[in-house]
């Protein structure tokens, strides 16, 4: 079992300083390790800014300025990327920017001069060594609610003698205008409409494109070039057998002098109306104002996420940088339809919140919501927040089921889920359970128990209680249901159709909690009792396995009654995690044991067993490739949550537990910096894959770390 191997070491691991994370010169200066490290900034509204450490976009999903025009979709790729060169008074011009192109070329190299990169709260620093005395620190932030960006170079270090020779600063912007999973190629006679005047540009790709601003400070000057550069490689699409050359547009340059201690900054921003100061003479000072307001808001973050501390940064590092990778999932959903009856502008209130699943390219998922947000607002203390996304998704309802998706487009939602309403009733009880809040409850119990109406009688997609066993079952040819949804083309890769052993625990556990909040609303609750009951007396019977000493994956397999599915998988876990009493001890006890030798990796739980046929050890290739391993072995570092629940449940151990949270802790400091991402092979050494930035891995670590800390 992992956790008995090499305990007495591995627990006195410890990890460097989470909340001052850095990566040093031997990732920076190597280009293959720099390209293969991202950063990640957001701005509330499903908008971003990422990219290599280096700079180069390896992903078609990169960008300084990636837009939710119609927050929190509509995301458009603006602003692919800023190289920068620097003239040092003496003549020398140094590259620093850094581009990959189709032939594997890199061009130029400016990973050379890149001495390490830094998180100062959410701000990636990158740090350039000139010459011997003199270092550029650039920083990227967004403006919290906009779609601006804001790229800001300041010069340390020169020596008493040279500091009144000013270097010349010359930022190269690429840009674009499309859609943020799809890629551009250029044309010799296409050329961006691009309106110049001294320090700044306006921008729009074609007549009818959407309209953005590159804006400097007034010493320096665009100069307009129009050029495309041909080609360029977006490794990371490579590898998932995706297009992966892109041709960007270069529609001018900037250039400014630069003496130490002065800082220069490059203002990106889609918004409709600017700021007045932006490109004033007042052009730095509110640009400071900007990132201080900024950095107010990091350290109320923090507050809210620890009241009873003072500087959560020192006493629990590991949280206050967890609580701030959270906050990067945490966007506005506008009311569309209010905005368009009263023609008003949305407006972005604490009611009206959602979370992305995924960056880069995943949008709001309803399962993904609920099952982040314990981790993401209640452990974080956003409890506002948290009302009003549970507030939001019930009126969504349909048919007694919440949206499983937000499409992209900003089209209806897609419903096709059958665990995510059910994972609402669980958000909802913590919630209730944390903040007391039974107004909530008394206005939302009326939907709730027409929700769990139409799971008794029926609804969308077959779902519906099988009155025989008071089991859940459900599904139909070519839709995915269950969180295992991997689908390409017509292949629905784990059908899981039937009675899915995680759906029936959270039917059990939807009901045990229906019961409770009719008993306190003073509301009939025997409807509830009796149905909980028979679940209760059925779900040992149906989905005990004992020649495995686990628990089966799916019952009643397509509906074929006594077909089971015998598949050793991570779902089971949720039968103890969820639920008190629908296993026996030794039950427990077993199930924990099988599934820490056959799922569990040092920083995740796979979502198959090694020993089954159907097993894959790589999740990496085209989408066929990819989507046929995604629930077929890959591990999820989100199932850790559970299997810490499952664990303290039937050891009482955090010590244990310890150093299997801070292995995958060290996360952080790859793959993205300051978060963790979707997926991991589930073979050594565990490289990561999927999303970069995933809403339920970074919420059930920080879950599980309050856990084994004995703060929750």
């Amino acid at each position: 079992m992992i956790l008995e191997r090499d305990t007495a070491e591995s627990a006195q691991q410890e990890l460097p300083d989470p909340w001052r994370l850095a990566v040093g010169r031997d990732i920076c200066g190597n280009a293959q390790q720099a390209l293969n490290h991202e950063w990640l900034v957001t701005n509330g509204l499903g908008g971003y800014a990422s990219g290599s450490i280096c700079g180069a976009t390896t992903r078609s999903y990169h960008g300084l300025l990636v837009a939710a025009l119609q927050p929190p979709v509509a995301r458009t790729v603006l602003v692919s990327k800023l190289d920068e060169e620097v003239a040092l008074p003496g003549g020398e011009i140094l590259k620093l920017g850094v581009n990959e192109y189709h032939d594997g070329s890199i061009d130029p190299q400016g990973y050379q001069y890149l001495e390490q990169v830094t998180l100062e709260g959410d701000i990636p620093c990158f740090h350039y060594r000139l010459t011997e005395q003199l270092q550029l620190v650039k920083r990227i932030w967004m403006e919290y609610g906009q779609n601006t960006t804001y790229v800001q170079y300041m010069l340390e270090g020169m020596t008493d003698e040279e500091q009144d020779e000013p270097l010349t600063l010359t930022l190269v912007p690429f840009c674009l205008s499309r859609d943020y999973h799809s890629s551009t190629q250029g044309s010799d006679d296409w050329h961006f409409i691009v309106d110049s005047q001294n320090n700044r540009c306006r921008v729009r790709a074609y007549d009818g494109a959407p309209l953005y601003h590159l804006i400097a400070d007034p010493t320096a000057f665009f100069s307009p070039t129009g050029l495309w550069y041909w080609r360029v490689l977006h490794r990371q699409e490579s590898e998932r057998g995706l297009p992966n050359q892109e041709d960007i547009y270069q529609p001018g340059i900037f250039s400014m002098s630069m003496t130490v201690g002065k800082r220069v900054t490059l203002i990106l921003t889609a918004e409709h109306t600017l700021a007045s100061e932006f490109g004033t003479a007042s052009h730095e000072e509110f640009v400071n104002a900007a990132l201080i307001r900024h950095q107010r808001r990091v350290h109320h973050l923090l507050s809210v996420a620890d009241r009873t501390v003072n500087n959560l940064e020192q006493s629990d590092p590991v949280l206050a940088r967890l609580a701030i990778a959270a906050d990067q999932f945490i966007v506005a959903r506008p009311d569309y339809e209010q905005a368009n009856a009263t023609r008003q502008p949305p407006r972005l209130t604490p009611d009206r919140k959602t979370i992305i699943a995924g960056y880069p390219w995943f949008t709001d998922w309803g399962r993904d919501s609920m099952i982040s947000l314990p981790g993401l607002l209640l452990c974080t203390g956003r409890y506002s927040e948290a009302r009003g996304l549970l507030k939001a998704f019930a009126s969504y309802m349909r048919d007694g089921l919440i949206p499983n998706r937000f499409p992209d487009t900003g089209a209806s939602p897609e419903y096709n889920t059958i665990d995510g309403t059910l994972w609402m009733f669980h958000a909802l009880g913590l919630y209730f359970q944390t903040t007391s809040d039974w107004s909530l409850l008394k206005e939302l119990f009326p939907t709730l128990q027409e929700s769990i109406e139409h799971h008794v009688q029926g609804t969308l997609f077959h779902i519906g209680m099988d009155a025989a066993d008071g089991l859940l079952t459900g599904g139909e040819d070519g839709v995915q249901l269950t969180w295992m949804d991997a689908k390409v083309g017509d292949w629905v890769v784990t059908p899981r159709r039937g009675k899915a052993v995680e759906v029936n625990a959270l039917w059990y556990a939807a009901l045990t909690r229906m019961e409770s909040w009719a008993v306190r609303l003073s509301t009939d609750a025997s409807s509830y009792s009796q149905l909980r009951t028979r679940v209760r007396q059925h779900f040992a019977q149906r989905f005990w396995y004992a020649e495995g000493g686990y628990l089966y994956d799916v019952v009643d397999v397509d509906g074929v009654a006594g077909k089971v599915d015998a598949s050793l998988r991570p779902n089971q876990l949720f039968a103890i995690s969820l639920c008190r009493d629908l296993l026996s001890t030794e039950q427990c006890a077993s199930i924990l044991q099988q599934v820490t030798q056959h799922l569990l990796v040092p920083i995740g739980v796979r979502t198959l067993s090694q020993n089954d046929p159907e097993y894959r050890k790589h999740f990496k290739g085209d989408p066929w490739q990819r989507d046929g391993a995604y629930h077929q072995g890959t591990a999820w570092q989100w199932l850790l949550g559970p299997y810490v629940d499952v664990y303290l449940r039937i050891h009482k151990d955090r010590v244990q537990l310890r150093p299997l949270l801070l292995t995958a802790l060290e996360r952080l400091w790859s793959n993205c910096i300051g978060t963790i991402s979707e997926v991991v092979e589930p073979e050594e050494p565990y490289t990561a894959a999927g999303c970069c930035a995933q809403a339920w891995s970074v919420a059930e670590l920080l879950r599980s770390w309050l856990l084994v800390q004995g703060k929750s």
